[in-house]
């Protein structure tokens, strides 16, 4: 019965691996558009024109503070030879050195991405995303970023700010136009992503079951996989709890309760 029910659940879950190269970079995708959007208007309109017309601009004033030849500038150093309105990974590294951050290990680079809403493309930040996040995080020098660095800890996101981080950071690291990821880099990314932000020993012993995990259908990991472990350890802190027949997860988490269960025997 069970088995019946693996194989319907896994039916359609992952699409055809195809050939990919794995990313050169842990740095890693995309919905930061809603997260960053301007956001509604309250809902009362103010009465007065004038009150209403002084903020619109106040805010007018604040963007025009910038300086944004300097905010071009900085763009320019790290965009494409190729392609001047794209900075790539290469480019991003290069931000990363002049910050002073490790872009393989340091989170806070995928933190600024996604803050600068950084979606229209995996692996790669536009000239017009990089000045609008610019305008948003209001800055216009790498001193002025640097001095971002420390709130751009993920300890400051709130749990849904979080989970929409996280979806980004699946994104971003996407090659070209498949929508899978290879296990490894998964694997580098949970750790990076998910340390201190879900219990150590479920992080270790996930990343444990997919690394050893010799299932073909687990070679590539899908949006859908990779989102549903972060819900799985904010649903099911209590592994002993989870009950498989009325189980509505992907497979891949049934078969990682099973595995701690062996673990546990």
């Amino acid at each position: 019965h069970m088995g019946g029910k693996r194989k319907a659940k896994k039916a359609g879950l992952e699409e055809s691996p195809g050939r990919s190269k794995r990313s050169t970079s842990a740095s890693a995708s995309a919905s930061a558009d809603s997260m960053w959007s301007s956001g509604g208007s309250s809902g009362r309109r103010g009465h007065r024109s004038g009150s209403h017309r002084g903020s619109r601009n106040s805010a007018m004033e604040v963007a025009s503070r910038l300086n944004e030849a300097s905010i071009q500038q900085m763009f320019a150093n790290i965009a494409d030879e190729d392609d001047p309105n794209s900075a790539s990974l290469e480019g991003i590294s290069k931000l990363c050195d002049e910050l002073g951050i490790d872009p393989l290990e340091d989170i806070r680079i995928l933190v600024l991405l996604w803050k600068m809403g950084a979606n229209d493309k995996p692996g790669q930040i536009n000239k017009k995303e990089f000045s609008q996040g610019c305008e948003k995080l209001q800055v216009d020098s790498i001193d002025k970023l640097k001095k971002q660095l420390p709130a751009l800890d993920t300890g400051f996101l709130d749990r849904t700010e979080f989970k929409d981080f996280y979806k980004f950071c699946f994104q971003f690291n996407r090659q070209g136009t498949h929508r899978t990821l290879d296990k490894d880099l998964v694997i580098a990314l949970l750790q990076m992503v998910l340390k201190e932000r879900v219990a150590d020993d479920r992080l270790t012993t996930f990343t444990e079951f997919l690394g050893k995990s010799t299932d073909e259908t687990y070679s590539r990991i899908t949006l859908d996989q990779w989102t549903s472990f972060l819900d799985f350890c904010y649903e099911c802190e209590d592994i002993s709890k989870f009950d498989e027949a009325t189980s509505a997860w992907p497979v891949l988490i049934d078969e990682y309760v099973e595995y701690m269960e062996k673990l546990q025997r």
